[in-house]
C-alpha cells in the first residue's frame, strides 16, 4: 500500500479496509513509503498496516516482508519466476532453460 497516494492516502485506505473486514477476515497490507523514521512506521501500524518497507524499494526487504505476512510466499520460487520472465522478454526460445525444473508452473 503506497502511503502517499493522491485523494485517498494509504493510511486512510488501510483504515477503511480494516473497518470493512470485520472479525473474520484480514487482508495483509504492507506499507510502501519514502518515510523511514520510526514515526512513519508507527503511523503505518496505527492505521492497521501489517508491515512496512521503505523506498527506494529493496527486493530483499520486500521479499522478507511478503514472507512474514504471506505464509505461502516462497522467495526462491519467486526469484526463479522473475528470472524466467526476464528471459521471456529477451528470448522466448531460451526462457525454459533459465530455471528448468526449479520454476513453478505459471
Amino acid at each position: 500500500m503506497d502511503c502517499q497516494m493522491p485523494e485517498l492516502n494509504g493510511y486512510e485506505a488501510t483504515s477503511a479496509i480494516r473497518e470493512q473486514e470485520g472479525q473474520d477476515a484480514h487482508t495483509p497490507i504492507i506499507a510502501m513509503t519514502a518515510g523511514s523514521r520510526e514515526s512513519d512506521r508507527e503511523q503505518c501500524a496505527i492505521s492497521g498496516m501489517d508491515d512496512y518497507v521503505a523506498k527506494p524499494l529493496d527486493q530483499v526487504r520486500l521479499d522478507a516482508a511478503l514472507a512474514r505476512r504471506l505464509p505461502v510466499y516462497d522467495t526462491s520460487a519467486d526469484q526463479h519466476k522473475r528470472q524466467q520472465r526476464r528471459g521471456l522478454n529477451r528470448d522466448s526460445a531460451a526462457a525454459p532453460e533459465l530455471c528448468a525444473d526449479r520454476c513453478l508452473p505459471p
